[in-house]
C-alpha cells in the first residue's frame, strides 16, 4: 500500500522489488494467481533450482523446485488461496538449491484481491531459515562467517586466533543457561578490552571466539596477546568472587602475506590447532604446525582405512607367529600371535602406529576377535603335528573393559575343540592403573577356565608388584628393551637375575624376549629363564612360512 492506504500498481511493486534486491538477503516475490505468472528477486535465480526470476509457477514446475516431501503441502496451500479460502500464505518448507540440495525457507505472503473481491495476486517475501546467522545477540559479536570480506579487502598477512572456553558445559550444568550466556557476553568483553587496532573479534559458535589480527604483529606479540586475554579472564573471575572458574585454550594460525586464505581453510587449520592446545592440557596456546597437521591427517586416513578393512572382511590384516623356545627342554614350546596390517597400496604399517588407533577407535574389539580366531585355528593345525604346541595372544585393556572377552575365548575354544591350556592370554601393564577391578575380574575368570595368563613387557610399565599378587600370572615376559640393558649393564643384569628368581619363587615362569645372537643367548641362559623368544630362534612369520620351518612331516 502507499501512504494513502491504496494498493500500489503492479509495475511499481515490480520496480520496488528490483530496487530492494541488492539491499537485502531475502527474496521478494509476486504471484499472479490467475495466470500463475511468478516473479522473484533476481538473486533467487542463482540460489535456487528455478529457470529464471520470471516463469509460470505450474504444479510441474513446483515439482522441480520443491523438496518432494513438501510438495503436497505447498500445492494445497496455493489452491486454498486461489479459491478465496485463505488471504495469507505462511509456510516453512524446503526448496531445492541450485546444487540440488534442500534449502529450508520461510515463505510469507499476502493476497491482493481484484475489484470483485477475487484473489488476484500473492505478494510476499522468502527468507532462508537454515542459513547461518551473521551476528550473535548473546555475545554481541559478528559471527566469523562474515570475516571473508575483511580478509579479501584488508588482509596483508597476520594471525588468526581461535579461542574456546574450557569445560564450558560445566558452567551451564552447574549455573544454568542464562548464567552461561552471561559468561559468554563477559568473555567477549574481556577479549575486546585487550585488542588493539586492526584486531577484530568474532563469535564462531557456542563457546568459541576468533580474533583476526591484521596488524603488523610478530608471533611473540600474538603469544603476548593471548597472555593478556588470559589475564583479563583471570581478573574477571577474581572480581566476581570466583563464582565460576574457567580457562581459555587457543589455536593460532599465521596468515600468509602472499596468499589470502579463505574462511573454510582458516576454520580447518584453527580447529586443528585448538584441538592440539586442548590435548596438551588446555589453558595454553598452540601455533599451527604443518608437520603436525599432516601427521594428524595421516592418522585420520589410516583410521579410515582400518575401518574399511574391518568392514571388508578384515582385508589387509594378517596373523604372524613368532616361535617361543623352551630353553630347558631345547624344543619349540609354541608361538606368539602378532597382528600385522598392510594398506591397500601395499605399504605395511607398524603395529606401534596402528594398534593405538585400533584401541582409541574401539576397533580393537572386532579385530581382537578376528586375531583370536586366527590364533586358535593355527593352534589346532599345529597340534596335529605337535600335540603340546601352544599359542599366545596379546589382548588390549579395551577388550577387557568394553567387551565380553571371556565369552569370546570360551566360545572359540569349544568351536576348535582346544584344551584351555593351549591358549595363553598376554596382557601389558599399560591399562592396569585405572582398570584394576576389570583386570582382576578378568584374571579370575581365566583361572576358572584354566587358561594361562602372561604378564607382557614386565619392567617397562608401572611394575608394581601388587599386580603379581592380584593377577597371579603363569608367565612373566621381559621386553627386548630391558633385555638389551641387562646385556650391557651389570646393574640391570643382576636386577634381571633377581626378577627371574622372584618369578620362580611365586611358581611362575620367565620368558625373555629379544634374543638375536648366540652370545646373547649364552649370556641370558646364565639367569636360568624358562623360555626364550627372539630373532635368534625365528622372526614373526606368516602361517604358511611358520609351517614350512617348524612342522616336519
Amino acid at each position: 500500500m502507499d501512504v494513502k492506504g491504496q494498493y500500489l500498481p503492479l509495475d511499481k511493486l515490480r520496480l520496488a522489488m528490483n530496487v530492494l534486491d541488492p539491499c537485502m538477503d531475502d527474496y521478494l516475490f509476486i504471484l499472479d494467481l490467475k495466470t500463475r505468472w511468478y516473479e522473484i528477486s533476481e538473486s533467487a535465480a542463482e540460489r535456487f533450482c528455478i529457470p529464471s526470476n520470471e516463469y509460470y509457477l505450474t504444479e510441474e514446475q513446483l515439482a522441480r523446485q520443491v523438496f518432494p516431501k513438501d510438495l503436497d503441502l505447498i500445492i494445497q496451500d496455493l489452491r486454498e488461496i486461489a479459491e478465496n479460502r485463505k488471504t495469507r500464505h505462511d509456510l516453512q518448507y524446503r526448496w531445492l538449491g541450485a546444487d540440488g540440495q534442500p534449502v529450508w525457507i520461510n515463505c510469507r505472503g499476502r493476497v491482493l484481491a481484484d475489484s470483485d473481491g477475487q484473489a488476484e495476486f500473492l505478494i510476499g517475501c522468502i527468507n532462508e531459515i537454515g542459513r547461518r546467522q551473521k551476528a550473535d545477540n548473546v555475545s554481541g559479536l559478528i559471527v566469523a562467517g562474515g570475516m571473508q570480506q575483511v580478509l579479501d579487502e584488508h588482509c596483508a598477512g597476520g594471525f588468526f586466533m581461535r579461542l574456546d572456553i574450557d569445560e564450558f558445559r560445566e558452567i551451564n550444568e552447574n549455573h544454568g543457561l542464562d548464567y552461561g550466556d552471561r559468561v559468554l557476553r563477559d568473555t567477549a568483553l574481556c577479549i575486546e578490552s585487550v585488542l588493539g587496532p586492526n584486531q577484530y573479534l568474532y563469535h564462531i559458535n557456542g563457546d568459541e571466539f576468533a580474533v583476526l589480527d591484521l596488524a603488523d604483529t610478530t608471533k611473540d606479540e600474538v603469544h603476548q596477546l593471548y597472555r593478556r586475554i588470559r589475564k583479563a579472564i583471570d581478573n574477571y573471575i577474581s572480581e566476581n568472587g570466583f563464582a565460576v572458574f574457567f580457562t581459555l585454550s587457543a589455536g593460532i594460525v599465521e596468515i600468509d602475506r602472499d596468499r589470502t586464505p579463505d574462511y573454510a581453510t582458516l576454520m580447518t587449520l584453527s580447529e586443528f590447532s585448538l584441538s592440539v592446545a586442548k590435548k596438551r592440557g588446555k589453558n595454553i596456546d598452540y601455533f599451527y604446525n604443518a608437520d603436525d597437521f599432516h601427521a594428524s591427517m595421516h592418522r585420520k586416513m589410516l583410521l579410515h582405512e582400518l575401518r574399511q578393512a574391518v568392514l571388508h572382511d578384515y582385508r589387509g590384516f594378517e596373523a604372524y607367529f613368532q616361535p617361543v623356545e623352551d630353553i630347558r627342554e631345547g624344543v619349540l614350546y609354541g608361538a606368539e600371535t602378532l597382528l600385522r596390517f598392510t594398506c591397500e597400496n601395499g605399504s605395511p604399517v607398524s603395529p606401534v602406529e596402528f594398534i593405538p588407533l585400533l584401541e582409541e577407535s574401539r576397533l580393537i574389539i572386532p579385530v581382537g576377535r578376528w586375531i583370536l580366531r586366527r590364533a586358535m585355528e593355527f593352534c589346532k593345525k599345529m597340534q596335529i603335528h605337535r600335540p603340546n604346541f601352544k599359542v599366545s595372544v596379546n589382548i588390549s585393556y579395551i577388550q577387557i573393559i568394553k567387551s565380553d572377552l571371556i565369552r569370546d575365548v570360551s566360545t572359540l575354544l569349544e568351536e576348535y575343540d582346544l584344551a584351555p591350556q593351549s591358549i595363553q592370554m598376554e596382557m601389558t601393564e599399560s591399562g592396569f592403573f585405572e582398570t584394576d577391578q576389570s583386570y582382576t575380574s578378568f584374571c579370575d575368570n581365566l583361572k576358572k577356565l584354566g587358561i594361562p595368563l602372561a604378564l607382557d613387557d614386565f619392567g617397562t610399565g608401572y611394575s608394581n608388584f601388587h599386580y603379581l599378587y592380584h593377577i597371579d600370572p603363569q608367565v612373566i615376559k621381559i621386553d627386548r628393551s630391558f633385555t638389551l640393558k641387562a646385556l650391557n649393564y651389570g646393574y640391570e643384569f643382576n636386577l634381571l637375575r633377581h626378577m627371574v628368581q622372584l618369578t620362580h619363587s611365586i611358581n611362575s615362569k620367565m620368558c625373555i624376549e629379544g634374543i638375536e645372537t648366540r652370545d646373547e643367548l649364552e649370556r641370558i641362559c646364565e639367569l636360568d629363564p624358562d623360555f626364550i623368544q627372539g630373532y635368534y630362534f625365528g622372526k614373526p612369520y606368516p602361517e604358511s612360512e611358520f609351517f614350512s620351518r617348524y612342522v616336519h612331516t
